[in-house]
């Protein structure tokens, strides 16, 4: 998993104090889960005492919802950036663009699967969002609208969640990392193109449709030699 710190790699970090250890918090949270770290591991993760995290955020249930709140709102930039961008969207770009250097889908996949009030707050965001998300996409004529457009958004969000939550189940079968989708590009390639046969015609405009179907191209089968 990728470093967070910039100042790991020579560069000055210029976050504020609590910005960095909210930042070095995702990244933990995402790694061991909530229930396994310690405010004193993000402490030295973020090379501040203990007493700078119980400053900032209280406790750690304090501290996961800023870093839920933060991965909600890089979620939004990410879905108003597709909205603003129509039928022009490059989704490659916009995929290399989403990660932030943050780990916000290994952190999702991670941290949802621990049932908590702040896990169900996490997901009552994460759906109206996408409610609010759809809504934009088919006023600009991406996708096609809905009669019930609440529960078309509670099961698009529960189907993407439940690929994270078995990511590495999917890894396996397929090859595909959900949480770092760049790392094998025509494993994902294929895994967009099968969703696309499956969701396309129901969900996507045909517009929308036609331009993703021209990225994800799904491989040739292979030729049997005689």
């Amino acid at each position: 998993m990728r470093s967070t710190s910039g100042a790991a790699e020579g560069v000055a970090d210029d976050r504020t104090t609590k910005a960095r250890i909210r930042d070095v918090a995702i990244t933990r949270f995402a790694r061991d889960g909530i229930a396994a770290t310690s405010l004193r591991a993000v402490a030295g993760d973020a090379g501040v005492a203990p007493s700078h995290v119980a400053h900032y955020f209280g406790s750690k249930t304090g501290l996961r919802a800023a870093c839920d709140d933060h991965v909600a709102a890089m979620l939004r930039a990410q879905q108003e950036e597709v909205v603003g961008a129509g039928l022009d969207l490059d989704p490659l770009a916009a995929l290399r663009r989403s990660r932030g250097g943050l780990p916000i889908l290994a952190y999702l996949a991670r941290t949802l699967v621990e049932p908590s009030p702040t896990a169900d707050a996490l997901v009552d965001q994460l759906v109206a969002d996408s409610e609010r998300y759809m809504a934009g996409l088919a006023a600009n004529g991406l996708i096609t609208p809905s009669a019930t457009p609440r529960t078309r958004a509670v099961l698009l969000t529960f189907w993407s969640l439940g690929a994270l939550a078995l990511h590495t189940q999917l890894e396996r079968l397929l090859g595909v990392s959900m949480t770092e989708p760049e790392e094998n590009p025509a494993a994902f390639g294929e895994y967009a193109a099968a969703t696309l046969e499956l969701m396309g015609p129901g969900l996507l405009s045909r517009e929308l449709a036609a331009r993703l179907a021209d990225v994800f191209v799904p491989p040739e089968p292979p030729t049997e030699e005689k």
